[in-house]
């Protein structure tokens, strides 16, 4: 009998170690098994997923448009300590020449 969680994609009660990860061989589904026993803990990654932190800097890898402005935040724009929260923008952060601003996990990579 496993003692191991089910896959919190699919259900599927098929999970196995391999690592420090779960896989679920149903829907390939991976997860770490300190956040399987610790549900509370979110986890942020970055668009190559890589784990982020508060205080992080990290490069926008796509130009994005700033609503409300004609302004752009170019490709390569490196934003330092960031802050992260809950919501639809993971990332609160100032930018240079823009101002405070939220952006999503998707469009930046940690530098």
């Amino acid at each position: 009998m496993s003692t191991l969680p089910p896959c919190p994609a699919c259900s599927s009660a098929f999970t196995y170690e391999d690592g420090e990860l779960l896989v679920c061989p149903e829907c390939a589904h991976e997860w770490s098994a300190n956040a399987a026993l610790n549900p509370d803990h979110k986890v942020w990654r970055d668009a190559n997923g890589t784990e982020l932190q508060d205080g992080d800097t990290v490069t926008v890898i796509k130009d994005l448009k700033v609503k409300g402005s004609s302004s752009v935040v170019k490709v390569g724009t490196k934003v330092k300590n960031i802050r992260l929260v809950d919501g639809d923008h993971d990332i609160d952060c100032k930018i240079d020449g823009i101002g405070q601003m939220g952006l999503k996990t998707e469009f930046v990579k940690k530098a």
